[in-house]
């Protein structure tokens, strides 16, 4: 790879993480909840009654920041949780009327400019740029980093 590669894909990378990190503020600071706590919130939706591993692992977070993230989310009013009637070793999540009510009007993790111009996109040339963005965090072994601390601003009180 040359110097100019190194750069131009630096640069872009370093940008895109300036972009998400504005996006995070103005999403915190319009739901009242980090991105993480977004994050496993909408887990929760999408997969209903749900166990904190396979919360980890749809969220791409260690399962101890998935228990962390579901205190505070369950303090909020917005998850509760509960033992398994067959075993009571595995505790369960599921969304409150309050966790409805707040997925319901979570604004969207991407800006809407940029869903905008993705919409726009033929078929096959977002899954190609799906596909890529797949590829580069693969390359910079993003699948072994637990990404709460990158998603979470610090100006939104937990």
């Amino acid at each position: 790879m040359s110097q100019c590669e190194t750069s131009q894909i630096f640069k872009s990378i370093r940008r895109i993480v300036r972009a998400i990190d504005l996006r995070s503020r103005e999403v915190s600071r319009a739901s009242g909840l980090t991105i993480p706590q977004i994050v496993v919130l909408q887990g929760v939706h999408d997969l209903g009654e749900v166990t904190t591993k396979a919360l980890s692992a749809h969220a791409d977070l260690s399962s101890a920041t998935v228990v962390t993230i579901l205190d505070k989310l369950e303090d909020k009013g917005l998850i509760e949780r509960y033992r398994s009637a067959a075993d009571r070793r595995i505790v369960h999540a599921r969304l409150t009327d309050a966790g409805n009510t707040a997925i319901a009007s979570l604004p969207s993790l991407l800006h809407e400019e940029f869903e905008a111009k993705f919409s726009k996109l033929p078929e096959e040339e977002r899954t190609q740029l799906v596909r890529a963005l797949g590829e580069v965090a693969e390359m910079m072994n993003a699948h072994k980093i637990d990404a709460a601390a990158i998603l979470t601003t610090s100006s939104v009180p937990q």
